[in-house]
């Protein structure tokens, strides 16, 4: 959630908002530190900070905040057992603070900086008890600082911390598949060669691309990001297989099909000159393997499930040197 776009939106809209921030997390709650929650003087509220019990009170404490108009930041902290009566057993932190249209001066280019991309905050306690933030531009802001310290301040997180998807194919099951990814924390780029295959809309974090050469995308796709292909053709699918594998760079790779499928393309692949490990990667079938149903929405949440635990798995693993590359064969042409 872009937590400062919907802060402005909501003073936009009712003259007030508040924000709620996880600062402190000890032992087992129900959402890390730095989660957020928006929540207008309406009642409406937008993000989470874990639902339950703890949710609603920091929901309660926010709103009796908000009749007190723009004030301090109130701090409190709750052992989630003894006084919430939930089974986490942690202890959290929460900061409420109120806003209304004398922030937005401040907001706004905050919010430019949420829109363009992940960076941090550096944050202080301003004498009058209220956050000062300033943008920092060479911090990706992964962890807010556990505690709060008056003098030299914090680091706040900006922005959301989303892995690229490349969804090539606009079919019955990219359309699924853009949907599924809609609610998870992915930037997804829609790709096929048929402009009119195209939805009139689509969720707000995937981009519509039309692609004459659907291949050629993959040179800006970033390292990790990643390739799940299911267009309307073998030949498009096995040239995007081919170049994504070829390239060695991406977290994931997967091709809509059976393991017959797998197999024809495997063999195309060596029989083109292709080797190496990096063949071996291909994911095909996509999705979970416990998952059997044929029908696209299910073929799509499952693989959107497989695209979330791989992200998972790679935003876990520490950086590790990178083997060098093996030399690159000479150019692959698909069959006709």
């Amino acid at each position: 959630m872009r937590a400062f776009r919907r802060l402005v939106d909501a003073i936009d809209t009712e003259g007030w908002a508040a924000l709620v921030t996880l600062t402190r997390v000890e032992g087992s709650s129900p959402r890390e530190a730095g989660a957020r929650m928006v929540v207008r003087p309406s009642g409406g509220f937008h993000g989470t900070i874990g639902g339950g019990a703890l949710e609603w009170a920091a929901l309660d404490a926010a709103q009796a905040a908000l009749k007190q108009g723009r004030r301090p930041a109130e701090r409190r902290s709750l052992a989630l057992g003894p006084e919430l009566a939930q089974c986490c057993g942690g202890r959290v932190e929460w900061r409420i603070e109120t806003f209304d249209r004398r922030d937005l001066t401040d907001l706004l280019p905050i919010v430019e900086a949420e829109s363009g991309g992940r960076t941090s905050l550096k944050a202080s306690m301003r004498s009058d008890g209220r956050v000062e933030r300033v943008i920092e531009e060479d911090r990706r802001g992964d962890e807010l600082t556990a505690s709060l310290p008056a003098s030299e301040g914090w680091t706040e997180p900006l922005g959301e911390s989303v892995r690229g998807v490349y969804l090539f194919g606009a079919g019955h099951v990219g359309r699924g598949g853009a949907l599924a990814l809609a609610p998870l924390p992915f930037a997804v780029r829609w790709i096929d060669s048929r402009r009119e295959a195209f939805p009139a809309y689509a969720p707000a974090n995937v981009a519509l691309i039309h692609a004459p050469e659907p291949t050629n995308e993959l040179a800006n796709a970033p390292d990790g990001a990643l390739i799940v292909v299911m267009t309307h053709s073998h030949a498009i699918d096995l040239e995007i297989v081919a170049e994504a594998l070829l390239t060695d760079r991406f977290g994931y790779v997967g091709l809509i099909g059976s393991a017959t499928k797998r197999a024809r393309f495997l063999s195309q692949m060596r029989a083109a000159g292709l080797w190496g490990e990096c063949l071996s990667k291909l994911v095909c079938p996509i999705g979970l393997a416990e998952v059997k149903g044929k029908d696209p929405a299910v073929i799509a949440a499952s693989t959107a499930a497989q695209l979330l635990m791989t992200s998972e798995r790679l935003s876990g693993e520490d950086a590790k040197p990178r083997l060098e590359r093996e030399p690159r064969s000479a150019a692959f042409t698909p069959w006709t």
